[in-house]
């Protein structure tokens, strides 16, 4: 059954867009989308790992003030932020981009545009969306579009890996305010990510008492085999293919090159795993320690000399939530792709920064994210590459839902 919009929301939606000065907005983003690509180019070549974003927030922070954003600042987690007062009597709304990308400091950032894309590391993930929201504040002012509720433009900071979406979650703890969110992750228009992946990594490290690798040769165990056997167990798991349910070791640190005649003192490993429901994302972290309890045990036992003990760090965890795919801002956004002339997808789950908001119990979704048929951007590789040919209907969207939730005189809010 294809997905239907209720006659509320399309109806505010097609009062929007029949607007004159909604058009003009509209219409200015399409016409400005070369000067977005150039900022959008400039803010790529700022590196910006994560935790190191600081460059990068300093020249966005620039961007804001030049667009008349009021209470520009870069807040004590490193987000960069800029507010668009509303006249009152509508609801707080946060758009968002992270500026973090998944490049050591010292990557070759080179604008390339050969093949109708523009190459760089970071042009995407997420320079686009950062871009983005330059676009509609750009676009908003160009037409004198007022909102009722303010609109909180944010470029947010540690989305990416060990970064653990935590400049997102900061900024929805300190803004109790917020009544919804808009993230933007990536230059695609036709997919909705209303849900939230359950997300979690851990780094567990294994403890014995090492030695010479002969000399000590059947009198200690091994923590180098205990974390084996504990991978070896985990790597057998299977996980249910619905609700989606993954789980990946992903590092393994023992010894080094100089004690390569040694049993290491301790080995770590770290592994990821996720799951659209919490109930079986909580049943595979039970299953996971469950294997390490017993990979430590056999390799304890295997000796009968000393215990092999581990100890655990947390890097990353949030839960999976779910949102009615219903929910007005769901059908909002799907609406809105609709009347672009698109066919809207319906994404299942996702680990963006959407998760943090659905965690503070705020309605959201994040639009940008690649859909099945859409182009390989290569995201995470130093061939990342963005095609800028109508990409602006990207910006288009943001603003257009961004205006549907914080209300205006043309319609009221669709955020209850």
């Amino acid at each position: 059954m294809s997905y239907q919009v209720s006659e509320n929301i399309q109806s505010k939606l097609d009062a929007l867009t029949s607007n004159e000065s909604v058009q003009r907005a509209l219409n200015y983003m399409e016409e400005d989308h070369e000067t977005i690509v150039e900022k959008q180019c400039e803010l790529t070549l700022i590196p910006a790992p994560t935790g190191q974003e600081q460059m990068k927030a300093e020249r966005m922070l620039e961007m804001f003030k030049e667009e008349g954003l009021e209470d520009c600042h870069i807040d004590e987690h490193g987000n960069c932020v800029g507010i668009r007062k509303g006249t009152g009597g509508g609801k707080t709304v946060l758009i968002e981009g992270h500026m973090d990308t998944v490049f050591p400091m010292d990557t070759k950032l080179e604008i390339i545009k050969e093949d109708g894309y523009i190459k760089c590391p970071g042009i995407c993930d997420d320079t686009r969306g950062c871009a983005v929201l330059i676009s509609t504040v750009r676009a908003l002012n160009e037409a004198g579009i007022q909102t009722k509720g303010d609109i909180h433009f944010v470029g947010t900071v540690k989305e990416e890996g060990t970064g653990a979406l935590m400049g997102m979650k900061c900024y929805c703890q300190d803004h109790p305010e917020l009544d919804a969110s808009i993230s933007v992750d990536g230059p695609f228009i036709k997919k909705v990510t209303y849900e939230a992946t359950g997300l979690k990594t851990f780094e567990v490290t294994f403890h014995g008492i090492g030695g010479h690798a002969c000399g000590m040769y059947g009198k200690v165990a091994n923590p180098l085999h205990a974390a084996s056997r504990a991978v070896t167990k985990i790597s057998e798991f299977r996980v249910p293919a619905e609700p989606m349910t993954t789980v990946a070791v992903t590092n393994f640190l023992a010894g080094s090159y100089e004690a390569v005649h040694a049993i290491v003192p301790e080995a770590t490993i770290r592994f990821n795993f996720r799951s659209n429901s919490q109930v079986e994302l909580e049943k595979l972290q039970n299953r996971i320690f469950e294997a390490i309890e017993e990979a430590c045990k056999e390799e304890t036992d295997r000796w009968g000399q000393d215990t092999i003990t581990y100890t655990v760090k947390p890097i990353l965890d949030s839960n999976a939530y779910n949102q009615d795919a219903h929910a007005p801002i769901v059908e909002a956004a799907m609406a809105i792709i609709k009347y672009q002339g698109e066919e809207p997808v319906l994404g299942k789950g996702g680990s963006t920064n959407c998760n943090r908001a659905l965690e503070a119990g705020l309605p959201a979704v994040c639009l940008g994210i690649e859909s099945d048929d859409d182009y390989n951007h290569k995201c995470h590789t130093l061939d990342e590459r963005f095609n800028p040919d109508g990409a602006y209907k990207g910006a288009q969207q943001t603003m257009l839902l961004a205006l549907l939730c914080a209300g205006t005189d043309i319609a009221e809010s669709i955020i209850e």
